[in-house]
C-alpha cells in the first residue's frame, strides 16, 4: 500500500488509516497486552491491531539551544488493518505539524531510514521500507527519530525497543498475520 504514495493515489487513504489508528490509540481502552516498553491495542469495526510506544527521551532545540515546547502525543507504532491490506505499517507522530516538505530521520543502531511527512505524521515510502525498518527494530536497542516542526524546532525522540518484537508479533497474530 505504501508504494502507492509515490504516485499520490493512496495518500488520502493512508492518512486516514494512520489517523484512525492514532485516534483509536489515543482514545482506546482496548490495550490487550504490555510488552516491556511497548503496548498492544486491538479495535474492531474495522479490525485494527497495533504495537505502540512513547519516547523515553525527548530533546527540542532551536538555533542549537534546548527549548521548552508544547507537543501533543508522541508515538511510534506498527499497525495492521487486514481490510485495507496494511500488514506491518510503521508510523510516527511527533505531536506537532512537521515542516512542509520535510522528512524525519530514523536511526536504529546505526541503520538510517527516511520517513516522509504530512501534517503531524511520518511514514516510510514503501512496504519494503516498512519491512526493513521492522527488521532493524527487532534487532536494535532503541530508535531515534529526528524531525523539524513548521516553526523550525528540531526534535529528537528516542524510543526503547525493549518488547518491540513481542508487541508487533502479538499485534500481527491478533489481526490474522
Amino acid at each position: 500500500m505504501m508504494a502507492f504514495l509515490k504516485t499520490g493515489v493512496c495518500a488520502a487513504l493512508l492518512a486516514g488509516l494512520i489517523a484512525g489508528g492514532a485516534l483509536a490509540q489515543s482514545q482506546s481502552t482496548n490495550r490487550v497486552a504490555a510488552k516491556t516498553d511497548w503496548s498492544v491495542f486491538v479495535e474492531d469495526n474495522p479490525t485494527e491491531c497495533w504495537g505502540v510506544s512513547t519516547p523515553k527521551e525527548t530533546v527540542n532545540s532551536r538555533d542549537g539551544r534546548v527549548v521548552a515546547v508544547n507537543r501533543g502525543q508522541i508515538l511510534l507504532m506498527v499497525f495492521y488493518r487486514p481490510s485495507a491490506g496494511a500488514k506491518g505499517q510503521v508510523a510516527f507522530t511527533g505531536g506537532y505539524p512537521f515542516a512542509s516538505g520535510s522528512t524525519v530521520s530514523l536511526d536504529i543502531s546505526g541503520n538510517s531510514f527516511e520517513l516522509f511527512t504530512e501534517g503531524e505524521w511520518a511514514w516510510p515510502a514503501t512496504t519494503a521500507d516498512d519491512s526493513k525498518i521492522i527488521t532493524a527494530m527487532k534487532r536494535g536497542a532503541n530508535a531515534k527519530l529526528t524531525g523539524r516542526s513548521g516553526r523550525g524546532t528540531k526534535t529528537e525522540d528516542t524510543f526503547s525497543l525493549l518488547g518491540f518484537t513481542a508487541a508487533v508479533e502479538d499485534a500481527a497474530k491478533r489481526c490474522g498475520g
